[in-house]
């Protein structure tokens, strides 16, 4: 096979620190995994970031910093069989004074028993993990596992970490020094590649293939670079912590009362194909949580949304959801049916069980009656403005107020009007 052949990401990898671009955060001077390679100290490590920000690239490098025997597998094909195979060649080499590294990729695709086949040899030093993960490690890897290892956090590439990599490329790569470029929209793919070098690489030379075809000149604009890069992939994974990190910052603009930002999230989620019922569902939940009777129509819009999601299904779906997204980010906000309800169940879980007032309850026998169960039951509406200073709570919780209601919107009215009613027993 010829090198043209090779994807151009592969091609160009960087093969040393020195021409290694980004995560200065742990690799620049003074940096923890810097001064773990300058005093050749090898410890089982995961990395941990999106895809394409170099935790393959960097595996590989380390593997010969340390002149150790690497090996590669890939979560998605591999099983306990491949892994005990290279626990073996680590033994003999372990025997011998030689370190073995076994780089994982997708690491977070090893179920609980291929994980569990590595510790023994990880925890006597026979072999040494790098694991590559897209995956949050803490919901992933098994805490085994995760305590004999150090995790390092990569970062996204930059905007400016991606340019120095396409510049690097193109002094670098034989082919790519052998053709002439007339216009290289770079801000443009930079821009397009969702912070993925590799991505960035193999559109970049999609690219310059489809301009030869169209053109005796290489003229990389926004058309070309647009056709290489075809419709990329939302970085999402319904399974994954950016199913989480994503409806979280949609919950929280909503609740911040932020329209524009609720929305991009809303889009975030339904581009990554996350199921429209789910967030309809988790919009019911804010809208009692969140807005309560500050608005009390929040919820039944939201409810009413979930009932249209269910039977229009998308794409037409993602209209309905933005108009509630808007209309919740929009209305005031109060949790205090939240906070009553939370307060309330404190204290039934805390304090004893108290005995229902006898005049609350209901008397259906004659033993009941006699027992004075309903007797001085006030009925309100004999009474003026159909209410009556009642008791209602159990002795051990007279007048205990557990609903505090807050200044916003309809809740005011609601503020105002317990506030007359209860006026020298309850502070509304």
């Amino acid at each position: 096979m010829s090198e043209i052949r090779i994807p151009l990401a592969d091609r160009v990898r960087p093969r040393s620190l020195d021409e290694f671009v980004g995560q200065n955060h742990i690799l620049g001077e003074g940096k923890i995994l810097s001064g773990l390679i300058k005093s050749q100290k090898l410890i089982s490590m995961i990395f941990w970031g999106p895809p394409g920000c170099g935790k393959t690239t960097l595996a590989k490098i380390i593997g010969k910093l340390f002149h150790t025997d690497f090996y590669k597998l890939s979560a998605v094909s591999a099983g306990v069989k491949e892994v005990r195979e290279i626990i073996t060649k680590a033994e003999i080499n372990y025997q011998h004074g030689k370190n073995t590294i076994l780089f994982i990729d997708e690491i977070h695709r090893f179920n609980k028993t291929q994980q569990d086949s590595l510790l023994h040899s990880i925890e006597n030093g026979t072999l040494i993990l790098i694991g590559a993960t897209t995956e949050n490690p803490s919901f992933e890897i098994i805490p085994p596992l995760l305590s004999r290892c150090k995790v390092f956090v990569l970062e996204p590439l930059t905007d400016e970490d991606l340019k120095q990599i396409i510049y690097n490329s193109l002094e670098r790569d034989d082919y790519l020094k052998s053709i002439k470029i007339e216009y290289f929209d770079i801000d443009y793919l930079v821009s397009k590649s969702n912070a993925d070098a590799r991505v960035c690489l193999n559109s970049l030379e999609i690219a310059i293939e489809l301009a030869k075809l169209k053109s005796d000149k290489i003229v990389l604009d926004k058309e070309i670079l647009s056709e290489a890069l075809q419709k990329r992939m939302v970085d999402y994974d319904k399974l994954g912590e950016e199913h989480y990190n994503l409806i979280s910052a949609f919950i929280k603009s909503i609740r911040g009362s932020d329209p524009d930002a609720a929305v991009y999230y809303l889009a975030r989620m339904l581009e990554g194909g996350e199921d429209p019922l789910f967030i309809a569902r988790r919009m019911i939940i804010l809208a009692a949580e969140d807005i309560g009777n500050a608005s009390p129509n929040a919820l039944v819009i939201a409810t009413s949304t979930f009932h249209a999601c269910h039977f229009v299904g998308m794409p037409e779906t993602r209209i309905i959801l933005s108009q509630c997204t808007i209309y919740l980010a929009s209305q005031p906000k109060s949790n205090a049916s939240y906070i009553a309800i939370e307060k309330a169940i404190e204290d039934v879980r805390n304090l004893p069980n108290y005995s229902v007032p006898l005049h609350l309850r209901n008397a259906p026998t004659s033993l009941m009656k006699q027992l004075d169960y309903g007797k001085d039951y006030k009925y309100v509406h004999d009474y003026t403005e159909h209410f009556s200073q009642g008791n209602y709570l159990p002795t051990g919780l007279k007048n205990k107020q557990y609903y505090v209601p807050t200044d916003q919107g309809y809740e005011k009215t609601l503020k105002e009007r317990l506030s007359q009613l209860w006026k020298g027993k309850k502070k509304y």
